[in-house]
């Protein structure tokens, strides 16, 4: 009789267990509480916004409309004449690496730190 389950099976098993929550590890840390939203339309800068400060910002592109809520330091779209509306499906976002994308009408709303920067120059 063989056997069916090798050494290089049970092996390759725990590396991918090991991977797989490497990956996981990373994911859910880099996730911590925004200072801002950073606004985009088009590709462009259009604003940056508090997260601590309650207030409705209307976005008027063209004949596109975006309308986005911050309040209790949670971001939400609450009205776009976008075709798809997905971007209302989002639902409140507070965390960095999170976003609300209006993609027919080339909206990104981005959740960054406070004061984090990608690089350093000397």
């Amino acid at each position: 009789m063989f056997r069916i389950i090798k050494k290089a099976d049970i092996v390759l098993f725990l590396i991918l267990v090991i991977i797989g929550a490497a990956l996981f590890f990373v994911s859910a840390t880099g996730n911590e509480k925004g200072k801002k939203a950073v606004v985009s339309v088009d590709g462009k800068l259009y604003g940056t916004y508090s997260l601590e400060k309650d207030q409705t910002i209307v976005i008027r592109h063209t004949k596109n409309i975006n309308k986005f809520i911050i309040k209790d330091g949670y971001v939400q779209m609450v009205h776009a004449n976008c075709s798809n509306k997905v971007c209302l499906k989002e639902g409140k976002i507070s965390k960095t690496k999170q976003s609300i994308v209006c993609l027919p009408n080339k909206v990104v709303i981005e959740i960054r730190g406070g004061d984090s920067y990608d690089a350093v120059s000397q």
